[in-house]
């Protein structure tokens, strides 16, 4: 099987947070869209419906290959390749990405948030990484950044937890969470949620509004102000889907923005940034890009 075979259709605009928008530099769109298509194309080899484990371990392992050097195994690495090497980034953070999805492959339930937080290590913080590496931000923002990736990763799972349980087998809900409440994985495949399952998901809910205020500073703090709107954007978005998850059945209510509430939100989002930056006028100093001339 080769990575089309396992092509779901699916691209950037259906995912549920901005990818390389416009507010982004128009020179870093199509690097960043490299990663994003080297990152769906993993995704959806972990979630393919037919395929069984070891075609997809053997798919990944050639698209690691390819983001090493052999070119011919995998069409996505290769060209994620190429970006890197131009740009002058790391490919630790595509191959973080990668153990991840081995680990979609492999692993379908968590004990507690700890394994969870410890899986969005590799599969979300990375992509937040990369992005800021591109733009030629510091380090010292990288535990901002991993507070939203991670935050952003646990409200999907959140969402999708009954699709995730229904097609895949796979629980990313905390084991040890479900059973303070008296409930099993098997809650997940009803209509409606059960007392015990929305306290559970209310909770994790909880959890993952401690980390959005961890990044609540994270877009203040990023050099290239385009970049730190869209930050500011993906911020305000989660904290709304937090507020609707405490109040939400996931299994029998929508959760999902809709098009004109994102519309609403990203401009709050964009606002409160921009407002942040009235009071630190001289602050922000353009970094230079990777692999560019800043």
């Amino acid at each position: 099987m080769t990575s089309a075979d396992f092509a779901s259709g699916k691209g950037h605009r259906d995912e549920n947070f901005p990818v390389a928008s416009w507010l982004v530099r128009r020179e870093l769109r199509a690097p960043i869209l490299a990663f994003y298509r080297f990152a769906r194309a993993a995704d959806d080899v972990a979630d393919h419906p037919q395929a069984d484990e070891r075609q997809k371990l053997d798919q990944l392992a050639r698209m690691e290959a390819a983001l090493r050097g052999d070119a011919g195994a995998n069409a996505e690495g290769a060209a994620l390749r190429v970006v890197l090497q131009a740009r002058g980034v790391t490919d630790q953070h595509a191959l973080d990405l990668l153990e991840a999805f081995r680990r979609d492959v492999t692993k379908r339930r968590y004990a507690d948030w700890s394994e969870l937080m410890d899986y969005c290590r590799y599969s979300a913080s990375p992509v937040g990484r990369f992005v800021l590496d591109l733009h030629g931000e510091p380090t010292t923002l990288w535990p901002a950044n991993d507070a939203l990736c991670t935050a952003l990763q646990v409200i999907n799972h959140l969402q999708d937890c009954a699709k995730d349980y229904r097609a895949l087998d796979r629980v990313y809900i905390p084991l040890d969470a479900l059973a303070a409440q008296g409930e099993t994985v098997e809650a997940l495949a009803a209509a409606q949620a059960s007392t015990g399952l929305r306290r559970t998901l209310s909770a994790l809910a909880n959890r993952t509004g401690s980390l959005l205020e961890q990044s609540r500073s994270f877009a203040g703090g990023i050099a290239d102000r385009r970049l730190a709107l869209e930050v500011g954007v993906i911020q305000a978005l989660a904290e709304d889907l937090v507020v609707r998850l405490r109040r939400r059945d996931p299994l029998s209510e929508r959760v999902h923005h809709r098009p004109i509430e994102a519309v609403g939100l990203s401009l709050r989002g964009a606002f409160g940034v921009a407002i942040g930056w009235l009071g630190g006028i001289g602050r922000h100093k353009q970094p230079r890009l990777r692999g560019g001339r800043g």
